[in-house]
This record gives structure tokens, sequence and C-alpha cells, in this order.
């Protein structure tokens, strides 16, 4: 179990291990978070679509679940807050949404920062803006280099069911924004044809909010989740463990019979369960 987990508050019943077989959670709240407590502008439209602004207007976030495509998640930066978009994310409505709360959280962090931070495009010449920086954490812990077709870098895990794909040569700047045809592609699942998850940034993303992702993607904790939430796709991939060990099992009739004609037992001073103010809370039931 991970050490940082408070048993009151997992949500879930069981642990999702690898975490990118995880999938998305019912809520969007967590990573909408890191921006809202910034301040940003938060607003709804009829749909129950949820968008969120930037002071500036030049970052904007879109929450989906109403969109026309399966890209639930929607984050664009702006140069100019009324020309095209500077750099673009999607992530689609099956992405665990820890990743995309990483991803806010260092979007966050780099727009407290200022324009140079969140409009830093990749540079190879500049060792704090190497796109190399966003791969590094994947190769640190496993993953392995692959070249799947020609103008193609690649890295996957171990188990080939998770991988990061960087395309080189042009691209179309509309298409990286509205397609899965972009400069990075991050995904899940036993084929990149129709992942599991996918994810997607355009060529000016900041090299700091990929590597927040990369990082997250590949940390080796596993993920909470609902059981009854779980997909077949995970439970047939994926390594579920419960959050909390089973209980003892409860007495049998035979089990109450046999200590009843022992007697009654006495238990040393120590052992004698007392109520006190520091006894743990009742942990919460399930959701549904």
């Amino acid at each position: 179990m991970p050490p940082h987990d408070d048993l009151r508050t997992i949500d879930g019943d069981v642990y999702v291990s690898p975490r990118y077989l995880a999938r998305s959670t019912t809520t969007g709240d967590p990573a909408l978070a890191p921006l809202l407590d910034l301040g940003w502008d938060l607003q709804y439209d009829d749909l129950g679509n949820v968008y969120v602004h930037a002071p500036d207007r030049k970052v904007r976030l879109g929450y989906l679940p109403e969109g026309e495509d399966d890209g639930l998640w929607r984050i664009n930066a702006y140069t100019d807050p009324f020309g095209p978009p500077t750099w673009g994310a999607c992530f689609n409505d099956s992405s665990p949404t820890e990743f995309v709360r990483a991803f806010t959280t260092a979007l966050a962090e780099a727009y407290e920062h200022g324009p140079d931070a969140y409009l830093a495009a990749p540079d190879p010449g500049r060792t704090d803006r190497d796109p190399f920086l966003a791969v590094a954490p994947l190769i640190n812990r496993g993953w392995e280099v692959e070249h799947p077709r020609w103008g193609v870098f690649a890295v996957q895990s171990a188990d080939g069911l998770a991988g990061l794909e960087f395309t080189t040569g042009h691209l179309d700047p509309e298409a990286e924004l509205t397609t899965r045809d972009a400069r990075w592609q991050l995904w899940a699942g036993t084929s990149l044809d129709r992942p599991a998850w996918y994810a997607t940034a355009s060529t000016d993303t900041p090299v700091a909010l990929l590597k927040a992702v990369t990082e997250c993607v590949s940390d080796p904790a596993p993920l909470p989740r609902w059981r009854q939430d779980t997909h077949s796709y995970v439970e047939g991939l994926a390594q579920l463990t419960p959050t909390l060990p089973p209980s003892p099992p409860a007495p049998t009739p035979l089990d109450i019979q046999r200590a009843a004609s022992r007697g009654p037992a006495v238990l040393p001073a120590p052992s004698v369960p007392r109520w006190s103010t520091t006894s743990r809370p009742a942990l919460p039931g399930p959701r549904r």
C-alpha cells in the first residue's frame, strides 16, 4: 500500500497495478483543483461541460463530458488570447484522472512563474527544455526504447501495455490540436489503434508539463479504484489488491460452543480492548 494513503480517505476498495491500467475515475474535480486554487474562472454550459480560464485568458481548460469526441480534457495555451493556440494537450475520457492532475499541477506551477514558463517550447539546445527530459522518467523506470516506424521515436513499458511516441518532422498544427496526429502521444492497452486510454500534446507543449505526466504514469505505486467500477479490460491485465486486509472470519456456532465448554477466558490486562478518544474513526462504506 502506498505510504501516503490515509485509510480514511482512500477513494476505492482495490488497488490497480500497474497504475496505467487503472483508467479514469468518475469525477474530474481532483484535476481541476490545482487551477481553481489559483482563482481561475470556472464556467459551465447548458450541457454540463466545464470551462476554466486563467485570469489573463492565455490558458484555457475544457472538461467536456458532452463534447463532440472522446477528448474529455482539452488544455490550450495562447501567446495572443485572440489567436490560435500556441500549444494544446488532450486526455481522452478513459485517461486516469491522476495523470491529468499531474499535468494541471505542473501547469499551475508554471503559470505562477509567468509566460516564460507556461509558454516555454521544447528546445534541444537548452538543458531545462530538452525534450528528452520528458522521456527520462520512463527510461529510468525500465521502459524500453522502440522504433515502431519511420519518423517515430518511442518507449514502451516492460509489459508492452503502455507507450510514449514522439513524432519527428513537420506536423499540421491544426491536426495536432484536434486529432491524435500530435507530436506526443501517450497510451496504454494492447493496441495503439484502439488504446484503453490515450493523451496527446502538440509540438510546443512545455517539457515540464510532459515530464510531470510521465513521472506520474511510471510511478510504481498502484492507484485506488472502486472494484465495481473496474472494467473487464483491467480485470484481465491488471493486478487488483484490496486496499485493506480482509477482516477475520466470524466465529461459527461450533467455535462458540467450544469456547463456552472451556469456560470464560482471562485476558492479560494489556490486551483488554478499551474505547478511547484515540480510537481509529470508522472507515467509510461503499460509495454506492
